[in-house]
């Protein structure tokens, strides 16, 4: 399934997440499985966090993009729309492309 994610982007054009095991570096092209990493003052959801949409009003886009994404194996979380709505929690996840 196709679903989109904001990603920090780094000044060497690498891609990271934005809170959770942020130092990771994420590939393009690459199947990704997610790993559980537990952070103090972060609800625990584990898994890859996507959206439905390129949209998510809650969060900066400043030094960040959206990227395509393919999803496997995952669950779908009722959100507020102020949040992007629907939440896509990904076991296994692709970057495919920086829009």
């Amino acid at each position: 399934m196709t679903a989109y994610k904001l990603m920090k982007l780094r000044k060497d054009g690498t891609l990271g997440s934005l809170f959770i095991n942020a130092r990771a570096r994420i590939p393009v092209g690459e199947w990704l499985q997610a790993h559980d990493h537990p952070t103090k003052g972060y609800q625990h959801r584990f898994g890859w966090h996507c959206t439905l949409q390129p949209k998510a009003p809650h969060l900066s886009t400043k030094g960040r993009v959206w990227v395509e994404v393919e999803v496997e194996d995952f669950q779908i979380l009722k959100r507020p729309e102020n949040q992007g709505g629907e939440w896509v929690l990904a076991n296994k996840m692709k970057v495919v492309s920086v829009l």
